[in-house]
């Protein structure tokens, strides 16, 4: 039986900016919004079909509203990136929370679709329908409600219905954590939006997320210093390394300068502002051995794809570089910036997960953990880098 979404919900709310929070922009497709959370400026200057791709993901990105509703439907069109020869993904789910609890959760079937063969390199876009992610049964009375957008599609808003009206958030302003990173920041593998470590480590802070993690992206790029630089931010978080070895993409004599400069761009905008250095996770395959990364074509017929270190090893001390040299180079960058940098912090990744971790919780496809090492990252990171940063730190 098809529900009358239309009859439980019969009152429409324009999307606005002021009732979305982690977007960077809001871009206007004819038929709704699709959020960003990079602005225009950065897709056109380098629009790496990758980068669009994860960008356009809205990891962190959430409505918020005060509202007596009971029932609350979102309309979307998803665009959802499936791999040739792997499993189809489940569909993205929207979690709706109110005073932090996770009260409901929704998935919407169908939309766009992104065909990505990693053999050929190909990539096509297959089109679909708007659907709805439908929560009734909400608690009685005034309350503010967040919708967690689904950190692995690209959601384009089309509708907010409800059964009473809506208003912006009312609740006075959290600080803001600006976190960038790569595709374990952006939520690989967590179970849902607001379950990403991320999320996880700003909810036990009471913090709002900025989250610039993208998947494979995170390059030390310049352009994501300044935007870095130029984001309101009471703290800010950079985790660096895994998609540098991942890709091949520098020698330990381009990494260190590059670091300095991507850390020099973002004192800029944020001189005192507390900053912390994140080193990678504890991940085998790249412990001693560098990139690039590969998918194993041994797995493909497995139902879990799982990715090879196919560097050698012998090209370390020719700069090479491991996860193992990064962490050593992080260290000593680290070290010798906080001598005139005092709100500039090291974490060692692999105090949020190391080889203890993995024997407990091995990385299934190789490099991404699960969904219950997002929730031991999130609570450690809280611990470990905010400690580090504490709440009554100056601020720029």
């Amino acid at each position: 039986m098809t529900i009358d979404t239309l009859a439980l919900a019969p009152v429409v709310t324009e999307i606005t900016a002021d009732l979305i929070r982690g977007a960077a922009e809001l871009e206007p497709t004819g038929h709704g919004l699709t959020p960003h959370r990079l602005p225009t400026w950065v897709r056109e200057q380098f629009p790496d079909p990758q980068l669009l791709m994860t960008e356009a993901q809205p990891a962190g990105v959430r409505l918020l509203f005060r509202t007596t509703a009971s029932v609350v439907a979102l309309d979307v069109r998803p665009t959802k990136t499936l791999y040739v020869g792997a499993p189809g993904r489940p569909d993205g789910v929207y979690d709706l929370r109110i005073a932090g609890q996770l009260i409901a959760q929704a998935s919407v079937p169908g939309g766009n679709q992104i065909l990505i063969d990693l053999q050929a390199g190909t990539t096509e876009l297959r089109g679909g329908s708007v659907g709805t992610a439908l929560f009734a049964g909400l608690p009685d009375g005034q309350k503010e409600i967040e919708i967690w957008l689904p950190w692995n599609e690209r959601t384009e808003l089309v509708a907010l219905r409800t059964d009473a009206p809506v208003s912006p958030a009312s609740a006075p302003p959290r600080p803001v954590w600006v976190h960038h990173g790569s595709s374990i920041s952006h939520g690989s593998n967590a179970a849902s939006p607001s379950e990403t470590w991320p999320a996880v480590a700003a909810r036990a802070c009471g913090l709002d997320l900025v989250n610039l993690g993208f998947g494979g992206s995170a390059m030390l790029d310049p352009f994501m210093a300044r935007v870095i630089r130029d984001a309101p931010a009471d703290r800010i978080s950079v985790k660096i390394g895994i998609n540098l070895v991942n890709a091949d993409a520098m020698r330990r004599r381009a990494f260190v300068p590059a670091v300095h400069g991507f850390l020099d761009t973002i004192r800029e905008g944020h001189p005192t502002t507390p900053l912390v250095v994140v080193s990678p996770i504890y991940c085998p395959i790249h412990e001693s051995v560098p990139g690039p990364s590969a998918p194993d074509p041994a797995s493909f017929a497995t139902g879990q794809v799982r990715f090879l270190a196919s560097g050698d090893a012998a090209q370390v001390p020719f700069g090479a570089m491991t996860l193992q040299t990064i962490r050593a180079d992080l260290a000593q960058i680290v070290a010798q910036r906080a001598l005139t940098d005092p709100a500039l912090f090291l974490l060692d990744g692999t105090e949020l997960y190391g080889s203890a971790d993995h024997v407990e919780f091995p990385l299934a496809d190789g490099l991404h953990p699960g969904a219950e090492v997002h929730q031991s990252m999130g609570h450690r990171f809280a611990a470990l880098a905010f400690d580090a940063a504490p709440s009554d730190a100056s601020t720029d």
